[in-house]
C-alpha cells in the first residue's frame, strides 16, 4: 500500500487506532523517511508537535525490510516505541517483524558483580539498605530471563544496590568473565544482533560508534538506517563520548573492586593492601584540597596543590595496577581488566594535569564529596562526520527542534551533516486559537537580583486564573530556589494549589503527582524542559523565567566561542541565540501537547522585545497570538477553561 493510504483516514492505522487523525504533515515526512530509507541519505527533519513524527518514521522503516536502529533520547521514549508504537503498527499493517529493545549495562544484572557484592557483604558488610537488598536481587536472578532491573518489583532503578549489582563499560569483563556464557548483556545483544529493529539510546548509540566494544559484537555494520529521535542531544551526548574525564568517585570504586576480587578469588593481598590504603588516602587528599565547596575550575585556575594532588592520584593508581599485575598475569581475568583500567586513569590524569590540551577543553568540578576532571573536545562536528561516513546506510535525524526560524544551518555545523538535506513541517495544532503567548510588562532587566520574585509575582493572578495547572520553569538552580521562596512567601504554608519543587522528590514522582492533581504548580529546571508529555487541562500554563542562554562561565561554551571568533565568526549570533533560540522551543513545546489542548505561554524576559535578535526567538516559534495585557490573559482562560 502506499504511504498515502496507509496513515490516511480509511487506512489500517485509522482503523486500529480509537482517534486516529490524518495528518499531511505526517504524509509527507514519511515519504521524505522512505525516499532517505531507499537512497541511503542523510536526511534531517523537523516536525512541530502533532506531526506524528513517531509515526511518520517508524512505518516506512517496517515497510522497507532493511534493518532499521532507532535511537531515541530517554529511556520513557525507547520503552513507548518497544512496547507500544512498533506492535501497534505491525498489527494494524500486518508485518510481523523482529523488534530488540537495548538498554545499557547499567540495566541489566551481572551475576558476577552479584558474587563479588554477597562476598564483600559477608566479608567487610555493605551499608544496611544494599546488604539487605542483595537477597532480593539474588531470588530473582534465579527466575528472571532478561536480567532488566526494571522488572524486579519494589526495588526502584534509582536504589543504591543496582551498582554493585550490574557492570559498565570499565568494570565489565567481557569475554573472559566467568559468567560469560550467562550474561544478560551479551544475551539482549545478541537478540538485537537477529532483529529487525532495534530501539536504542543515544549514548548506547555513541558507545557503539566511538568504542566498538570487544566481546559483544558491533550492532552498526548490519544496518541499513539509523533514526535519531531527539537528534537536538546528539551533539551534546558526542561531546560526552569524544571527551573523558576521571574523578575521585571512580578512582574510590576501582579500589573496592579490587578488594572484592581479592575476597572474591580467596586470593592472599600482599602488597596489594598498602598499594590500595595509599590510592584511598590520595582521594581523601584530593578531596580535603577543595574544601568541600562546590565549584567549577577551568585548567587555568587549578592551583598547584590540586595539580600535585591530582598527579599524586595517578601516581597512587599507577602503584596498584603494578601492584595486582602478577595476578593478572596469572589468568586471572578480573585483576587484567582492574589493572587496564588504573592505567587508563593514570594516563588520563596525566593528560589532564600537562600544560597543553590540543582541540579541547580542560575542567575541574568539585563538590564534598566528588572531585572531577574533564576533557571535551571543542568541536564534535568534525569526528561525528567521520563516524556517520564509516556507517555506508541512511542517517534519519528528526526533532520537534532543529531549526531557526527555517534556518538548518546552526545544527548541521554542529552536527557535521554538510551533506543532509533539510525539511522542516509546523505543528498542524491550531496555535493561533490555542494558545496565547503574554509578555509581561514591568519585569525590569532579567538579571536583576530580585527577578525571579519580580516572575512569581507577575505569575500569581495568571496562576489565579488558570487555577493551578502550571510549569514554571527556571533556566538556573538559584532562580528555581528564589522562586520557591517567593512564591512560599506569597502563599504560606497552605498554598490554594498543590506546590511541587524539583528536588523534592525524583522526576518520575513529581510529574505523577502533578497529573493525579490536575491543579498543581510545578517549579522545575533544566530536566523539565524537554522530554515530558502532560495533556489535557493539568498543563494550561508554561511560565519561562528567562531566555535559557547557556551559562556563560560553562568552559566548554567558552572554548566554543573563541573558536567561533578565531575563524571570523560571531560567537553570540552562531552560537549563543541558535542554542537559545532552539532550547527556548523545548520549553513553550511543553504546553500544547494534543489538538484539544489550551493555554498560555508567559515569556517574563523583556529582551524579547528590547533586543534586535528577540524577534528571532519570537518568530522561531509556533504563530501564537501575543499580548501585553493581563485582561488578556484572564479573558482567555475564562473563555477555554471556564
Amino acid at each position: 500500500m502506499p504511504l498515502a493510504d496507509i496513515l490516511g483516514p480509511d487506512g489500517p492505522l485509522a482503523r486500529a487506532l480509537p482517534g486516529y487523525r490524518t495528518r499531511p504533515q505526517q504524509i509527507e515526512m514519511a515519504e521524505h523517511v522512505a525516499a532517505a530509507l531507499q537512497e541511503r541519505l542523510q536526511l534531517v527533519v523537523e516536525a512541530g508537535t502533532g506531526t506524528g513524527k513517531t509515526f511518520a518514521y517508524l512505518v516506512p522503516a517496517l515497510l522497507s525490510g532493511r534493518k532499521v536502529i532507532v535511537s531515541t533520547g530517554t529511556r520513557a521514549l525507547q520503552d513507548q516505541l518497544f512496547h507500544r508504537d512498533l506492535p501497534t503498527i505491525c498489527a494494524a499493517i500486518g508485518r510481523p517483524v523482529r523488534i530488540a529493545l537495548l538498554k545499557g549495562r547499567a540495566n541489566y544484572l551481572c551475576r558476577h558483580r552479584l558474587d563479588m557484592a554477597e562476598q564483600q557483604a559477608y566479608a567487610r558488610g555493605l551499608r544496611k539498605e544494599v546488604a539487605t537488598a542483595l537477597p532480593r536481587v539474588r531470588s530473582w536472578s534465579y527466575t528472571t530471563q532478561r536480567g532488566d532491573v526494571a522488572e524486579l518489583p519494589g526495588i526502584g532503578e534509582q536504589d543504591p544496590v543496582w551498582p554493585w549489582v550490574t557492570s559498565t563499560r570499565e568494570n565489565c569483563l567481557g569475554a573472559e568473565c566467568p559468567k560469560f556464557e550467562e550474561c544478560f548483556v551479551l544475551a539482549a545483544r545478541r537478540e538485537a544482533q537477529a532483529a529487525d529493529i532495534v530501539v536504542v539510546n543515544h549514548y548506547l548509540l555513541m558507545a557503539d560508534l566511538v568504542l566498538k566494544e570487544e566481546g559483544f559484537g558491533d550492532l552498526l555494520p548490519g544496518a541499513d538506517a539509523i533514526v535519531i529521535d531527539e537528534a537536538h542531544q546528539l551533539p551534546d551526548v558526542a561531546a560526552q563520548f569524544l571527551g573523558y574525564s576521571v574523578s575521585t568517585r571512580q578512582l574510590a570504586a576501582i579500589s573496592k573492586d579490587v578488594a572484592g576480587e581479592l575476597l572474591l578469588a580467596q586470593q592472599m593481598a600482599g602488597k596489594v593492601d598498602g598499594a590500595l590504603s595509599g590510592l584511598d588516602a590520595q582521594i581523601a587528599a584530593v578531596l580535603a584540597i577543595t574544601g568541600g565547596q562546590d565549584a567549577r575550575l577551568e585548567h587555568a585556575q587549578w592551583p598547584d596543590r590540586l595539580l600535585e594532588a591530582l598527579n599524586g592520584l595517578g601516581a597512587r593508581a599507577k602503584e596498584l595496577a603494578d601492584a595486582i599485575a602478577p595476578l593478572g598475569a596469572d589468568g586471572q581475568a578480573a585483576f587484567k581488566r582492574l589493572q587496564e583500567r588504573l592505567e587508563e586513569n593514570a594516563d588520563r590524569l596525566r593528560s589532564l594535569t600537562a600544560e597543553d590540551a590540543p582541540g579541547g577543553v580542560r575542567w575541574a568540578e568539585t563538590s564534598a564529596r566528588n572531585v572531577s576532571a574533564h576533557f571535551a573536545p571543542v568541536d564534535v562536528a568534525s569526528q561525528l562526520s567521520s563516524l556517520m561516513e564509516t556507517q555506508p546506510c541512511a542517517w534519519i535525524l528528526t526533532s520537534a527542534t532543529l531549526a531557526v526560524g527555517d534556518d538548518f544551518s546552526h545544527f548541521k555545523r554542529r552536527s557535521g551533516l554538510t551533506r543532509a538535506t533539510t525539511v522542516r513541517f509546523a505543528s498542524p495544532f491550531d496555535f493561533a486559537n490555542q494558545a496565547l503567548m503574554y509578555l509581561p510588562k514591568g519585569l525590569g532587566e532579567p538579571g536583576a537580583p530580585e527577578h525571579a520574585r519580580n516572575v512569581i509575582n507577575a505569575a500569581l493572578p495568571v496562576l489565579e486564573a488558570s487555577g493551578g495547572r502550571a510549569f514554571i520553569l527556571f533556566t538556573s538552580h538559584r532562580g528555581l530556589r528564589e522562586g520557591a521562596e517567593e512564591l512560599y512567601r506569597q502563599w504560606g504554608e497552605t498554598p490554594p494549589f498543590p506546590v511541587l519543587i524539583q528536588g523534592g522528590a525524583s522526576r518520575d514522582h513529581l510529574l505523577r503527582a502533578f497529573r493525579e492533581a490536575g491543579n498543581a504548580v510545578l517549579l522545575g529546571t533544566g530536566s523539565f524542559w524537554e522530554g515530558i508529555d502532560v495533556k489535557g487541562d493539568a498543563l494550561s500554563v508554561v511560565i519561562i523565567d528567562k531566555l535559557p542562554f547557556a551559562a556563560p562561565d560553562d568552559p566548554l561554551l567558552k572554548a566554543r566561542l573563541a573558536a567561533i571568533r578565531e575563524q571570523g565568526g560571531n560567537p553570540f549570533f552562531d552560537e549563543q541565540v541558535p542554542q537559545a533560540v532552539i532550547a527556548l522551543k523545548q520549553g513553550v513545546g511543553r504546553l500544547i501537547r494534543d489538538e484539544t489542548d489550551c493555554g498560555v505561554v508567559m515569556l517574563c524576559d523583556t529582551r524579547l522585545v528590547t533586543k534586535g535578535y528577540g524577534r528571532q526567538f519570537i518568530t522561531s516559534l509556533p504563530p501564537m497570538r501575543r499580548t501585553r495585557a493581563l485582561e488578556d490573559v484572564q479573558a482567555f482562560l475564562r473563555e477555554k477553561l471556564g
